[in-house]
């Protein structure tokens, strides 16, 4: 395909499953859960760390997070007790456990409190087509409170050559105006062309298989690459085709 049929097929893709019908059986069902800004932007945050693996798993332990927080997240992070805090204690997805949420807990609270929340924080440090230096200025802030260093490892420093993924979607989720009804959107003060493609094994083969992407590692550099073949295609709303990359490995093993 030239670059033209390449665009009109991965345009067509985006289209096909950047439907409601994408939710049922992906994370971001979970943001949509609640309507109250910090809420969502809460469980998006809590649902998109944990966001690797299988995914039922994820969808399951992630309704598990907001159960034990009473389905009220901005609440308990700001209201929580040391005895609610001991609940979460038996959590655990993967690697991630009672002592990294509680972690988390603690840092959102923080945030809160002393830093304007999430999207503030995301917000100050954007640069013009890249959300990279943002988050890793967003986990120095995060990792300000006491904590044991193997939590460190649950938030992705793209200035670390890491692609990020979890998080780079997560910001999709909060940023990206979607008139399809997916990604939330609800992020006012950050431009949907400044975010990069959630970079992971589904994406990154489809993506080598059609020639936008050469290099093997899904890393940093790697995600430097696709972020600037998917602006060609639309600088504005360049990680739509997420929908495309990860429908096509996923659903269709492309």
């Amino acid at each position: 395909m030239n670059p033209s049929e390449l665009k009109d097929f991965l345009d067509e893709k985006v289209l096909q499953y950047n439907t409601l019908d994408f939710i049922e059986s992906d994370p971001v069902q979970i943001p949509h859960l609640f309507s109250q800004k910090e809420d969502i932007e809460i469980a998006g945050f809590l649902s998109a760390t944990i966001a690797w693996g299988n995914r039922t798993m994820i969808i399951k332990n992630s309704h598990k997070m907001m159960d034990l927080m009473g389905n009220a997240p901005y609440d308990f992070v700001m209201s929580h007790t040391e005895n609610d805090l001991e609940r979460l204690e038996t959590f655990v997805h993967r690697t991630f456990n009672g002592i990294d949420f509680t972690t988390f807990i603690r840092s959102l609270q923080h945030i809160y409190t002393n830093h304007g929340g999430l999207e503030t924080v995301f917000n100050k440090h954007q640069e013009t087509h890249s959300m990279q230096k943002s988050i890793h200025e967003f986990k120095k802030i995060f990792f300000e409170i006491p904590h044991q260093y193997r939590t460190q490892k649950h938030i992705s420093d793209p200035l670390n050559n890491s692609a990020a993924k979890r998080i780079n979607m997560y910001l999709r989720w909060m940023i990206r105006q979607d008139n399809k009804g997916v990604d939330l959107g609800i992020w006012k003060s950050i431009s949907p062309a400044s975010l990069s493609c959630p970079l992971d094994v589904h994406s990154g083969n489809v993506a080598r298989k059609l020639g936008i992407l050469t290099r093997k590692q899904n890393d940093g550099k790697a995600l430097s690459e696709l972020d600037i073949k998917l602006r060609e295609f639309d600088s504005t709303d360049p990680v739509k085709y997420d929908f495309a990359l990860f429908g096509l490995g996923v659903f269709e093993g492309f």
